[in-house]
């Protein structure tokens, strides 16, 4: 009887796994801990028993031969410390016989597209927001029916602390991703929700709902979903705009059909960065007057001004409350065409803000936008 009882014990305990924090308390041994944060370094740990090499790459380090070699201690784990990097949101792996992995003790991870990646989430003044706050929003999974496009379709929709009880309708703030990302990407990458969360707390944004779609018009969901896909061309110009059609005429009625919103342009707001920034753009000069805040991130417009000024003059002519444009000097693939949106607004006399900052094409600028221009809606 004895025996039987051990055995099943010691097969539910392999079940837990060998690192388990559960099975080392279990066992009397030290849990193995990573990332840890000392007082100017941080730890990372992995256990690797068999492995030859092992070696720890983040985001924070200048290029990818930049990784640095870890110790292998008597019991088979891994660990180097490293300076704690400035405050940011960063991801990192191990390389463990040139093999690339995850860290396993870290439960903080996210996804950007079909990668999973470890975060370290390093604590300062600019990374404040990005923490969770006090009271909480929710963050829902909606599936909604678009006829534009022609399937049923999810996004992901932010109510505020309170909105369930207060009775008071919101205005909305409809918030798109950029190539390659889907409607998890501003939640997961971006930290929208804790960054919302956190600016109403402190009475510095309006309270407000937060909308993000998918910008993918032939995927019903993130491909995670493992959904049929349908095929879209972007190349045909006479399906080129599904999407932006189908966030005017089925998403925005969704919102104001089944939340309680204050349904006129200047309580809509529409942002996104990237290719999402293309379709801010896009789906005003199309739509001009359905939203009143336009903010289109590492994105701008291109073409010559006989293009562009009657597409802006549309705007112009509809009225808006706020055009800003945000962008890093040092994005090769947006800067250019950014400073061609600003130069065009300019030069057909629209009121608007160009926000310039250090780094290129990443999420840790489009954090720092959001943080930056909610607290600007609505007012």
């Amino acid at each position: 009887m004895k025996k039987k009882l051990f055995l099943a014990l010691f097969c539910f305990l392999v079940v837990l796994g060998a690192n388990a924090q559960e099975l080392a308390n279990f066992m009397g041994r030290a849990p193995v801990i990573s990332p840890e944060f000392g007082e100017e370094t941080v730890t990372f740990r992995i256990s690797a028993p068999d492995a030859k090499l092992v070696r720890l790459y983040g985001s924070w380090m200048e290029a990818r031969n930049s990784s640095v070699n870890m110790m292998k201690d008597t019991a088979g784990v891994w660990s180097v410390s490293v300076p704690t990097p400035s405050p940011e949101l960063y991801t990192y792996n191990f390389i463990v016989d040139g093999l690339v992995v995850n860290d396993a003790l870290n439960v903080f991870m996210q996804r950007d597209g079909t990668r999973y990646l470890s975060v370290l989430l390093v604590p300062g003044e600019l990374t404040e927001n990005y923490f969770e706050a006090n009271e909480h929003g929710n963050l829902s999974k909606v599936w909604y029916d678009s006829p534009t496009l022609g399937i049923n379709r999810r996004m992901f929709v932010y109510t505020p602390y309170g909105y369930e009880t207060s009775g008071e309708d919101y205005p909305v703030l409809y918030l798109l991703h950029g190539g390659g990302g889907d409607e998890d990407a501003w939640s997961t990458m971006g930290r929208a929700r804790q960054i919302l969360d956190n600016l109403i707390e402190k009475g510095l944004a309006k309270p407000m709902i937060c909308v993000m779609p998918n910008g993918n018009p032939g995927q019903q969901a993130a491909r995670t979903q493992m959904l049929e896909e349908k095929p879209f061309d972007y190349r045909n110009e006479a399906t080129r705009n599904d999407y932006i059609n189908s966030l005017v005429k089925d998403i925005v009625p969704y919102i104001e059909g089944h939340y309680r919103v204050i349904a006129k342009p200047e309580a809509r707001a529409v942002s996104g960065l990237s290719m999402g920034g293309g379709h801010t753009t896009s789906v005003t000069v199309n739509y001009p007057g359905v939203f009143d805040y336009i903010l289109p991130l590492s994105s701008g417009m291109r073409g010559e001004p006989e293009v562009i000024d009657p597409q802006l003059q549309k705007i112009k002519e509809a009225g808006y409350k706020l055009y800003w444009v945000g962008c890093g000097k040092d994005d090769f693939l947006a800067y250019q065409s950014s400073v061609n949106l600003d130069a065009a607004l300019t030069r057909n006399g629209m009121e608007h803000t160009f926000f310039v900052t250090e780094g290129g094409h990443t999420w840790a600028n489009w954090r720092i936008y959001l943080n930056t221009f909610a607290p600007l809606l609505f007012k």
